[in-house]
């Protein structure tokens, strides 16, 4: 493709990118087709003979589109937002056409430096604690970064054990609520599944119990195994759940053993001032994680880990073979991301991050934070004055858990997903079905969060007149 053609045809794409963002509304929120529909439309073996981009977006609209579920959909409430604003986009672009593998600061010196610039950036916007400046990362997701995480704690709690393989038992400390992503990485790393400890949680808050976590640690070292990493949670996935870091904090410091506190979801809310109460307890602190990629207007994947020691995380995941020596690597003064992370090769992720904070600036990226609060409070107050409908308390973020009372929750659901109105996904809770309605998509303004809530009561009284009638 030579420059002009693909000016050309990148002119129709982001023309078609623009087209989308102005009809998503128009589309079902999920997708219609059934299992093998894509597959069959598509022809089994590769083309011969090159067919033009032309072919490409036409397909893109007879076949990819009908099989996509609509993350940026104004009625899309299930898991958590997954942003992609304008600037995002653009960054991303960017970032292809570049086509930087920035693994070493010496493979594109700006690719690292923006970076650690654009890292410095979100820990000021957040108001993370002194000891985390300098010392962030983008990952791809908050699960690389519980892994990298958990390497680090094993590097620093016991030194041989990443190079050599653990002997003995080393545990990690977790609630129920926390992330199934604790466990893979506790699989990757050889801890092992069955040394995860699942510490109790108040069954009202959900939150972890800091004391169970000091008896189940104390226990285990009395019992020989090498406690490793405990993950506190700020915003759990299934409820936003909000664990006391600041409690949790003072038993890792007291008992040596490495904190690792999660906020993929909420985390970034502390732009907002008044939100600045989910950083309490950073200061106890090895290791934190939020995700731009889901509330703050930046296309996944874009992860930000930070560290409060970066020697353990180095020392645990630096292999520097003879290709990647170079000058710069070699004499100590700059950072090489490679390091940081488990792949070799990097995206230069920082460059939409970038664009997304230029674009909107603290007070841009405050207002969409405070919009998705506000609408989320505006659902939780009509579901709360129905009688056929509970909501849960806890509902400090953009997420609310609510349920009817009459009718089987799956049920409503389904039949809600199924018309393409709207979107939603569910949790249990002590074995009791809730459903999640998370608000967060850029699009999404008051008139969706109303007409979603009337679909969801109109549904759920046509169930309880079906199953009064029968």
């Amino acid at each position: 493709m030579t420059p002009e053609e693909f000016r050309r045809h990148g002119h129709r794409v982001i023309d078609w990118i623009a087209d989308y963002q102005e009809r998503v509304a128009s589309l079902p929120v999920l997708s219609q087709v059934a299992p093998g529909d894509v597959l069959g439309a598509l022809p089994a073996r590769p083309p011969e003979r090159g067919e033009g981009f032309d072919a490409v977006l036409d397909d893109l609209d007879r076949v990819v589109l009908p099989g996509i579920t609509h993350w940026q959909h104004p009625s899309f409430f299930a898991y958590f937002p997954a942003n992609a604003s304008g600037p995002a986009i653009l960054g991303d672009l960017l970032s292809a056409g570049l086509g930087v593998q920035g693994m070493l600061w010496a493979t594109s010196p700006a690719c690292t430096e923006l970076e650690t610039r654009v890292i410095d950036w979100l820990a000021d916007l957040l108001g993370l604690p002194d000891a985390f400046h300098g010392n962030g990362v983008i990952e791809d997701s908050a699960s690389s970064a519980v892994l990298v995480a958990l390497l680090a704690a094993l590097h620093r709690a016991a030194p041989d054990a990443v190079r050599d393989g653990l002997t003995g038992r080393h545990t990690v400390y977790a609630s129920s609520q926390t992330h199934s992503s604790l466990e893979k990485a506790a699989r990757i790393a050889g801890v092992g599944a069955a040394n995860v400890r699942v510490v109790d949680v108040d069954p009202d808050t959900l939150a972890l119990d800091p004391d169970h976590l000091d008896r189940t640690i104390a226990a285990d070292v009395a019992a020989g195994a090498t406690p490793v990493l405990v993950c506190a949670t700020v915003g759990t996935t299934s409820t936003t759940a909000v664990d006391p870091v600041p409690a949790i904090g003072a038993v890792c410091r007291e008992r040596g053993v490495w904190l690792h506190v999660d906020a993929a979801y909420a985390g970034v809310a502390a732009v907002c001032p008044e939100f600045r109460w989910v950083n309490d307890g950073l200061d106890l602190a090895d290791s934190y994680s939020t995700n731009p990629h889901k509330w703050l207007l930046t296309n996944f994947d874009c992860t930000a880990l930070w560290v409060r020691d970066r020697a353990p995380l180095v020392g645990a995941l630096s292999i520097l073979p003879e290709y990647l020596r170079n000058q710069a690597t070699l004499s100590g003064g700059v950072v090489d991301y490679r390091d940081w992370q488990i792949p070799l090769g990097r995206r230069f992720r920082a460059l939409k991050l970038w664009s997304v904070i230029r674009w909107y600036g603290a007070e841009g990226l405050r207002e969409h934070i405070r919009a998705g609060v506000r609408l989320a409070a505006l659902f939780a107050r009509l579901a709360g004055a129905d009688d056929g409908f509970e909501v849960r308390g806890h509902h400090p973020f953009g997420l609310v858990c609510f349920r009817p009372r009459d009718v089987d929750a799956l049920t409503l659901m389904e039949r809600l997903n199924a018309s393409g109105d709207l979107y939603l996904t569910h949790t249990r809770v002590a074995g009791e079905v809730w459903l999640r309605l998370a608000v967060g998509a850029p699009a999404t303004g008051e008139p969706h969060v109303r007409a979603a809530w009337a679909r969801i009561a109109a549904e759920r009284d046509a169930l309880s007149g079906a199953a009064a009638a029968g």
